[in-house]
């Protein structure tokens, strides 16, 4: 039997949560929430080198989360919708497809729920 990996179907999904998964570029994620900044606005809190935060925010930028301008020696960092949008999407319909299996699941459960009230009804019925 084949087995489909869903997960090379959706490459750009796969980055965006990768991206998410770490502590560090979450931090990052929410200190761009309230405003762009620069790498060195970004490293103080982050307690780290700058090299080492460019490195996380070249992650966010790969997954879209991130865009980066250089404005004469420094670089601003801003939130990038893209990438939320895709794993947005992605997410939706991943939920759908569940709430859908859930549906069949609940009309399977009523059906046999009738039948096993029919089958006692009938025992009931040849009882008397």
């Amino acid at each position: 039997m084949y087995k489909l990996n869903y997960m090379v179907q959706y490459p750009k999904v796969d980055r965006t949560f990768a991206a998410l998964s770490d502590p560090t570029r979450q931090l990052i994620l929410n200190r761009l929430g309230e405003g762009s900044a620069t790498i060195s606005e970004l490293a103080g809190p982050a307690g780290m080198s700058l090299t080492g935060l460019k490195k996380h925010v070249a992650i966010l930028e790969d997954a879209r989360l991130v865009w980066t301008e250089k404005v004469g020696r420094t670089r601003h960092c801003h939130l990038d919708a893209e990438g939320f949008d895709e794993a947005a999407f992605w997410l939706e319909e991943f939920r759908r497809q569940w709430a859908d299996r859930f549906e069949r699941l609940d009309d399977i459960l009523e059906r046999k729920k009738k039948e096993k009230e029919g089958d006692s009804n009938e025992r009931t019925d040849t009882e008397e």
